[in-house]
């Protein structure tokens, strides 16, 4: 199982600590709009993902739920349990399918006091995770609807393979906290640019650069974080660093 592994956080562990956590896993599927941790609920399992995207969602009061972070083969949920929390006020749900390695809470949190390294790793963990919803936080304060989007594009392509991302209209407004139609006239903004093409059911990133000066400060910082922390999280790939523009510099410039 060591070699088929894919989950960044656990690659990126010992080989003796891999060993020592895998045997207390087990894979499970994970299906589209399936909710695997519950707002206000005991917290009974924690999840690496080894494909498909999770979304962690805080209920927005009557608009339905904001999602707030994204996280695929690069993390794992919930972070409350790595701190010792039993439960969140936030919900998570799988908003493309794939599989994810299951360990019960328990286990991991006697793994995490005896493994200094497993310790250290997900501490660091946590605190990409921490830079990350600053960056979704200044995204819905100062970044238009299209530029949201193209950050949440690249978010989700850094954690895919290749550069097709299987979602619906419908399932990018709940992540987006908005309406339909607004997501159609974001999207067709990104594709008259040229950033991606898009069908009914699947986007495909063209142009990651323009992608990320579309994006500005809503793209970036968390991503050079978790690099910096624990690794790259899309090696081998096009860059994503947006082309040198005085127009990238504040998210809150037309575009």
């Amino acid at each position: 199982m060591h070699a088929d592994v894919r989950n960044k956080l656990l690659v990126s562990l010992p080989p003796d600590e891999l060993r020592g956590i895998l045997p207390l896993c087990e894979e499970v599927p994970v299906e589209v709009g399936e909710r695997i941790i519950g707002a206000d609920e005991t917290i009974r399992y924690a999840f690496f993902p080894e494909s498909g995207l999770l979304s962690v969602s805080f209920d927005a009061g009557g608009r339905g739920c904001l999602d707030m972070s994204v996280v695929g083969q690069e993390g794992m949920v919930s972070t409350a349990s790595v701190l010792g929390v039993g439960r969140t006020p936030h919900e998570v749900r799988a908003r493309v399918g794939g599989t994810a390695l299951r360990i019960a809470v328990g286990s991991l949190r006697e793994l995490i006091l005896r493994n200094a390294v497993l310790r250290l790793t997900l501490m660091r963990y946590v605190q990409a995770t921490i830079v990350s919803g600053h960056q979704t936080a200044l995204g819905l304060h100062r970044c238009k609807l299209e530029q949201r989007l193209a950050a949440w594009v690249l978010q989700a392509a850094d954690r895919l393979p290749g550069d097709d991302i299987e979602i619906t209209h419908e399932v990018l407004a709940q992540v987006l906290g908005t309406h339909r139609p607004g997501i159609t006239a974001a999207l067709q903004k990104l594709v008259r640019g040229k950033a991606i093409a898009a069908g009914r059911r699947k986007l495909t990133v063209l142009d990651r650069a323009r992608l990320a000066m579309i994006a500005g400060a809503g793209y970036g910082t968390a991503e050079r974080e978790y690099a910096r922390l624990i690794a790259p999280l899309s090696p081998g790939r096009p860059s994503s660093e947006p082309v040198a523009s005085s127009r990238t510099a504040d998210c809150a410039e037309e575009l």
